[in-house]
C-alpha cells in the first residue's frame, strides 16, 4: 500500500523552549492582488523534535505527519544548517 505524499517545508527555528518541540517559521513572498507590491508572509509551524537537537536560528526541513498534540502535526526530518 502506498502512503500519500506528505508536505515538506524548509524554515528557520524561532523557538526551542518546549520539550521535544520547536517552532519553525517559513517566509514567503506574495504579490498583493490589487497594488502589485510584494509582501513577506510568515507561517509558523510547531514541529516534533524527538531528540531536542535543534537550536534557535537553525535551518531545518520538516514533514507533515499525524497529529501529535493539539497544534503539533509536523515533525523534524533533518537539520540542514546549524547556526554559527
Amino acid at each position: 500500500m502506498n502512503r500519500n505524499l506528505r508536505k515538506e517545508r524548509v524554515g528557520i527555528v524561532t523557538s526551542n523552549k518546549m520539550e521535544k518541540s520547536i517552532v519553525v517559521s517559513i517566509e514567503r513572498r506574495v504579490k498583493h492582488e490589487l497594488y502589485g507590491k510584494f509582501l513577506n508572509k510568515t507561517s509558523k509551524f510547531v514541529a516534533h523534535d524527538e531528540k531536542n537537537e535543534c537550536n534557535e536560528g537553525d535551518t531545518v526541513k520538516i514533514m507533515e505527519t499525524r497529529p501529535i498534540s493539539k497544534n503539533k502535526n509536523w515533525r523534524l526530518v533533518e537539520i540542514i544548517e546549524r547556526v554559527k
